[in-house]
């Protein structure tokens, strides 16, 4: 019995939280950084058969002082490694990253000194997209899963209280190197 029930039909209750974590989440725009072949899949997301505009996204941005998204899509030179540095930090906050493919994840089948093994070691990844080259609809729900994430994401002080604890959990877990069982 809360103070839903007892309005007349037609109000809307909310935070301004929730509010502003709608707004965040409806208008996010991503800067493109089309390293390699994942890139084209990127390109066909935004294109008609697909159709980021129905997720407020249908201009990918040139500039990235205009985007709060970065969608780094195929395998990450060593040389193209502080350009990419250089276009996140213009990017004004918040923002987000998603690692698109196996080759800007983890390097891919690219082992060797002129790529670098996994865009992480450059940028704070947000999401971890796989695959050779992804599909579109893979990409469409990784930006799916990151507007929940944007939408849940708290204002203010409580913002950074949650990336304080975000940030010890990620310390204080267990290295992949040292885990047992299935990956190794």
């Amino acid at each position: 019995m809360g103070l839903e029930e007892k309005l007349p039909s037609g109000f809307l209750l909310t935070t301004v939280e929730q509010a502003a974590g709608w707004v965040r989440k409806s208008s996010v725009f991503p800067a493109t950084f089309g390293l390699a072949c994942c890139a084209i899949e990127m390109m066909t997301t935004g294109a008609g058969r697909y159709d980021l505009a129905r997720f407020g996204m249908e201009v990918f941005r040139g500039s990235p002082r205009q985007a709060d998204l970065m969608i780094v899509a195929g395998r990450v030179s060593q040389k193209m490694a502080p350009v990419l540095r250089q276009v996140y930090d213009q990017m004004p906050n918040p923002k987000w990253v998603i690692s698109m493919g196996v080759c800007a994840s983890s390097g891919g089948m690219f082992n060797n000194y002129a790529i670098v093994q996994g865009v992480d070691h450059i940028v704070p990844v947000d999401i971890y997209l796989p695959g050779c080259p992804p599909r579109p609809e893979m990409l469409m729900d990784a930006i799916l899963k990151l507007h929940a994430e944007i939408q849940a994401t708290p204002l203010g002080v409580n913002r950074e209280k949650a990336a304080r604890a975000a940030e010890e959990a990620a310390l204080n877990a267990v290295p992949t190197i040292e885990l047992k069982g299935l990956l190794r």
